[in-house]
């Protein structure tokens, strides 16, 4: 007979019993009241979407502070729905490109193009189609405005996957052969782990992207009619043009505690987390922590909620599903698959070349030969300025990202300033510059450049930061054990094993310039209007203007120009890492 006793909530083996599982914690007396309060925000929240646009009308933006809880609430709720949009984005958009070469020959093109567009001519084209969508709804406004955020935060997080998943350790591809897992198995044991480390930097980065364009996003124009939607960016955009200072530092402080709110609840958990799925043979001293995990991970209330969904995510991941059947019995010779490669090739240039005759001939409509050579020439002293602001930013925030990422406690600290300031809108800075350049007569091509880099430059530093920490624990100690100091070990140990990661970094950082040089170039403060030589203000005033002939022409310009850059410099530079430059 075997007798079992129960002592302290534990059965004779030293297991815990039923009830004892089922027992509260000292986490649940936080755990309960914060999951119910993030519960009625949502709930709030919603109920606000699903009100008829004439309640915008009753109830339009104030400058009155204490509205900034609510409007606060609203953006914040915007931009983790284009969050959540982007991450599905990412995890569909990028094995595709990866694990289908003519796939890749249109998505990774493709993806260079819509990152070079501009979040302007996003709302332009598509806020007709998603108020058709919901008629007389603020809902269908809210899909735009959640849209154009997601069109500011989707094409980072691409790359980074991107580039991981192109970087995968050759020797953790042979454990996943060795265990004979299928493509789904191998996916979620191997690629999306490896690659969670740096996606979860880009997540930081395109939220606090997603406040550099909330302005422009909050405001919805169709036709003459403008659908300003409560939130932080419409209070901002007001406060500008009544030039009220003291409302833009409340807009400050309320980024401040917005910013601080979701880095301690969603952000640095996170971070702590995929510090599990680290690429290393050696487990670091220093790992980061957060009392949001720690809560997660201890309180019965998220173990009893999350059991089901656990059970049921291993059990997908024990999923084996067969392979795609063949189309072609047959065994195609080199020379077939040769042809089959040029067909394809063809059919891709056919499409280009429709595309291109039909916007042509749109363009054609009010555009001029002089125009597409002035056009040209703006895109030249925009890509001046893009070119030489990514250098600076890469000396600068390079050395500074490797020693963050390889602090721990160091990057507890500066992950959420680092945040703020990613999130800091630069129109906050049109005053100072357009005050300076009146004062003291400037010249806006030059001084109104650093406005272009401020919201991007970060991409550069979350990246870094993100290959530091991904940075073996291993290599670390043969850097300290040969003794490498100075130039020598930044060249052959500390650059090359962040290279990959800043490549991805620079690649967003450009197109974010390049998309940023539409506020950057045409800045105003109040009645007082300064604009620089560029693309970027060319794109600007066709917009206002609705000129849509040539607000076309600059569009595709600007993706000439970020396509091309990308095809003669980055990729070359992304194919150099995958080489030469992976771990393995």
């Amino acid at each position: 007979m075997t007798m079992h006793v129960l002592h302290g909530g534990r059965d004779g083996l030293g297991s815990p019993s039923p009830l004892a599982r089922l027992a509260p914690s000292r986490w649940d007396m936080v755990a309960l009241p914060l999951v119910l309060g993030l519960l009625a925000l949502l709930v709030f929240g919603g109920h606000e979407v699903a009100q008829p646009l004439s309640q915008l009308e009753r109830t339009p933006i104030t400058l009155d502070p204490w509205t900034l809880p609510y409007y606060a609430l609203r953006t914040t709720l915007r931009m983790l729905a284009a969050l959540g949009a982007s991450l599905l984005f990412t995890l569909v958009y990028a094995p595709l490109a990866v694990k289908s070469q003519r796939a890749g020959q249109i998505l990774i093109p493709a993806l260079d193009i819509l990152q070079s567009v501009p979040v302007l001519t996003y709302l332009s084209f598509t806020v007709t189609f998603f108020l058709g969508l919901f008629p007389g709804q603020v809902v269908g406004a809210e899909l735009a405005s959640i849209f154009a955020i997601f069109t500011s935060q989707a094409w980072n997080m691409t790359f980074s996957f991107y580039q991981s998943l192109r970087t995968v350790p050759s020797d953790l591809e042979e454990v996943c052969t060795g265990y004979h897992f299928s493509t789904w198995q191998r996916f979620w044991r191997l690629e999306v782990p490896f690659a969670i480390p740096g996606l979860v930097w880009n997540m930081m980065m395109s939220m606090s992207g997603g406040w550099f364009f909330v302005v422009a996003a909050e405001a919805v124009t169709v036709g003459s009619t403008t659908i300003t939607l409560p939130g932080v960016g419409a209070y901002l955009a007001l406060a500008i043009e009544q030039r009220d200072l003291g409302a833009i530092g409340w807009v400050i402080l309320t980024m401040l505690g917005v910013i601080l709110l979701y880095d301690q609840l969603l952000f640095r958990p996170l971070v702590a987390w995929a510090d599990r799925f680290r690429a290393d043979t050696v487990q670091a001293e220093e790992r980061p922590t957060s009392w949001v995990l720690t809560m997660v991970e201890r309180s019965t209330l998220f173990r009893t909620l999350g059991r089901p969904a656990g059970g049921a995510a291993r059990a997908t991941l024990r999923w084996r599903l067969p392979a795609l059947p063949r189309l072609s019995a047959p065994r195609l010779s080199p020379r077939a698959v040769r042809m089959g490669d040029y067909v394809w090739q063809g059919a891709l240039a056919v499409m280009a070349l429709y595309v291109a005759v039909h916007g042509i001939q749109f363009m054609a409509t009010g555009v001029t030969w002089g125009d597409v050579g002035h056009v040209v020439l703006l895109g030249l002293a925009t890509m001046v300025r893009v070119v030489v602001l990514i250098v600076l930013a890469a000396v600068i925030w390079v050395p500074i990202g490797v020693m963050v990422g390889m602090r721990p406690r160091l990057a507890a600290i500066v992950q959420p300033l680092a945040q703020f300031l990613a999130a800091f809108p630069s129109n906050l800075f049109f005053p100072v510059a357009v005050a300076a350049i009146v004062h003291w007569t400037l010249n806006p091509d030059i001084w109104l450049s650093p406005l272009m880099i401020l919201g991007t430059q970060w991409y550069i530093l979350f990246n870094v930061v993100a290959g530091s920490q991904a940075y073996p624990v291993d290599l670390r100690d043969v850097i300290a054990n040969l003794r490498l100091r100075g130039w020598r070990k930044w060249r052959d140990a500390l650059l090359p094993g962040v290279f990959p990661h800043l490549v991805t970094g620079a690649i967003t950082a450009s197109g974010g310039a390049w998309n940023a040089s539409i506020v950057a170039e045409a800045v105003s403060w109040g009645d007082t209007h300064v604009q620089a030589r560029g693309l970027g203000a060319y794109i600007a005033q066709m917009t206002t203007d609705a000129d849509f002939p040539r607000l076309v022409l600059g569009n595709v310009v600007m993706v000439c120009f970020v396509v091309l850059f990308n095809r003669l410099v980055w990729r070359p530079l992304y194919a150099y890492a995958e080489r030469r430059l992976r771990v393995s």
